[in-house]
């Protein structure tokens, strides 16, 4: 939530739920909506981690703007509240969030126009029970598909198999360097390579190499915020067809914080070579001493430390720090 914890501004949890409403209504228009007729003003921001833009709405749908409302409390989505918080957007979109859960509900949606004339009405309605007004005949989300032309089904969800932190390889090159994937674009972004246009869904990788040669420990980041940091500190990325990858069978590379999977309370080695195998140098023997990931193996070999050979499978990745 870089927009919260940069600028201390707001409160995390609140930005949180609001972004979980606008992930979910972002998930229906994938399913839904044809992908040329709608789009999300906070994409680019949400992959990244960068803060949100500044529009007055979250969404464009078939030319109306769209604004996501997320809350725990079902009565901030009565007409009158609704209406006084955003008056300016065609549609409101509904979602109710449950305490302490991710999961949540889309409501339904509702015109703005239509909040205005029921809070009209509400102000000059003279009978004995208020009540009567309260409710709100939300029109259900897949009334939301009518306002476009006829569609089918879309599904239109990625379906590359990669994810951000995946250790993956060039399919069909026996000598390739593994790479992290840092980015996955949505299928609806027309990736190209060398000016050529590709058939399938884009895939941001660097590598290990390229982020050791950077100005954090990019091992101990989230993958959820790789791509923001590679952003942030202009890392070089190439761009891959997602067809073009696959995962890599020996994943681990030169500085990877490991643990061997047999032991109960494992110590953390350090991955000095990736070949054959691994061969590690458990983390003890550096004393505390930071060394670059391009001098480890010089380094143990002029301390004469103890190198241990391990197979892919005897070993894991370590939690991160």
């Amino acid at each position: 939530m870089k927009q919260v914890t940069e600028t201390n501004q707001g409160d995390i949890d609140v930005k949180r739920i609001s972004n979980l409403g606008e992930l979910a209504f972002e998930s229906f228009c994938r399913e839904y909506l044809p992908v040329e007729m709608w789009h999300w003003e906070n994409d680019d921001a949400m992959r990244l981690c960068n803060p949100e833009s500044y529009s007055g709405h979250d969404f464009e749908v078939f030319g109306y703007t769209v604004d996501v409302k997320t809350s725990r409390d079902v009565s901030a989505f009565l007409p009158k509240t609704l209406y006084e918080n955003d008056p300016d957007d065609d549609i409101i979109v509904m979602a109710w969030h449950r305490d302490n859960e991710d999961a949540l509900m889309l409501l339904g949606w509702v015109r703005t126009r239509t909040l205005e004339g029921k809070v009209s009405a509400e102000e000059s309605y003279e009978g004995g029970n208020l009540s009567k007004l309260d409710h709100l005949a939300v029109r259900p989300m897949n009334e939301l598909i009518d306002l476009g032309p006829n569609t089918a089904h879309m599904n239109q969800r990625p379906s590359s198999p990669f994810g951000p932190g995946d250790r993956v390889v060039k399919s069909g090159d026996a000598d390739a360097s593994v790479g992290v994937v840092i980015d996955v674009l949505p299928p609806e972004h027309e990736a190209s390579v060398m000016g050529q246009t590709m058939d399938g869904e884009e895939i941001q990788v660097t590598f290990p190499a390229t982020l050791d040669e950077g100005p954090g420990d990019w091992r101990t980041i989230h993958p959820a915020k790789l791509a923001s940091y590679c952003h942030d500190q202009q890392i070089k990325c190439y761009t891959y067809k997602h067809t073009n990858l696959e995962f890599a069978e020996n994943p681990f590379v030169s500085g990877d914080r490991v643990v061997k999977t047999s032991h109960d309370d494992p110590d953390v080695a350090i991955v000095i070579t990736a070949e054959d195998g691994v061969q590690v140098v458990y983390e003890g023997q550096f004393d505390g001493e930071a060394v670059p990931v391009a001098d480890l193996e010089e380094y143990c070999a002029s301390h004469e430390l103890s190198v241990y050979s391990y197979s892919v499978d005897e070993v894991a990745f370590a939690d991160r720090e």
